[in-house]
């Protein structure tokens, strides 16, 4: 059966080099700045798993902060097509519920909310490769949606390796990686300023976005002083420019 071809995607699709190294902060932050200069942005978490009650609602964390951080107001079924119970690999939850992960189900979420849009700030689960069923993973989900990739990257000991290992797997996928943010993870961190030069060397020409340090209130606001918003703004007019002459 053949596919429906889509419109090409003006965004950004944030991953990390694992989980709970703050992806959705940063996503979220991402957002502020975008929307700063003016533009309609939306955050969308096609795939999250584990709900809570929040403010009332029924809802998972991370969806309600991209939620509230972008500037086109959103439910929650837009922010977060595929919402899971359990807080588990989303596969595993899905499971548990008598669920699938539909593929097309979140592409056309994601399009959709793209019509409203100016730019999507699209936030992976997990790390870079996250099971969705028997036969494809949230790196499937990236390719599909063709945005340039950012990856967050969790300082703390280990982090060259998961996100050089992480910056192939986004290339052999023929996506760009256009940027990484450095989190940190771990404040007490051995030699900081020489794992960041080799995080800049491994990455090549893909520049650092951000250095956020450890903040007690990791809220968008005050994240956003720690990111280099001139490079955003320089990615922000680059997709534009190549997508009005594509």
């Amino acid at each position: 059966m053949t596919q429906p071809t889509r419109p090409a995607l003006r965004g950004l699709f944030v991953t990390g080099t694992d989980t709970g190294i703050g992806k959705t902060r940063i996503s979220a932050a991402l957002l502020q700045a975008y929307a700063k200069s003016g533009a309609r942005v939306a955050g969308i978490k096609p795939v999250a798993a584990g709900m809570e009650d929040i403010g009332g609602e029924h809802i998972n964390e991370d969806v309600a902060i991209l939620r509230a951080a972008g500037s086109i107001e959103l439910t929650a079924a837009e922010a977060g097509p595929c919402q899971l119970e359990a807080a588990c690999a989303p596969h595993a939850a899905a499971a548990l519920e008598g669920r699938r992960i539909e593929r097309e189900a979140l592409l056309d979420a994601v399009h959709g909310l793209a019509q409203r849009a100016d730019f999507l700030i699209v936030e992976g689960v997990g790390g870079f490769r996250v099971p969705f069923g028997d036969d494809w993973d949230s790196a499937d989900l990236a390719r599909d949606l063709g945005l340039p990739v950012v990856l967050v990257v969790g300082l703390r000991l280990g982090c060259i390796n998961h996100a050089l290992l992480t910056a192939e797997a986004v290339r052999a996928r023929g996506l760009r990686l256009c940027g990484w943010v450095a989190n940190t993870i771990d404040p007490h961190m051995a030699c900081i300023p020489q794992n960041l030069d080799a995080l800049a060397r491994g990455l090549g020409a893909a520049p650092c976005l951000g250095l956020v340090p450890r903040l007690p209130e990791p809220a968008p606001e005050a994240i956003y002083p720690y990111l280099n918003v001139p490079a955003l703004h320089a990615i922000f007019e680059t997709i534009h420019t190549l997508r009005d002459t594509a």
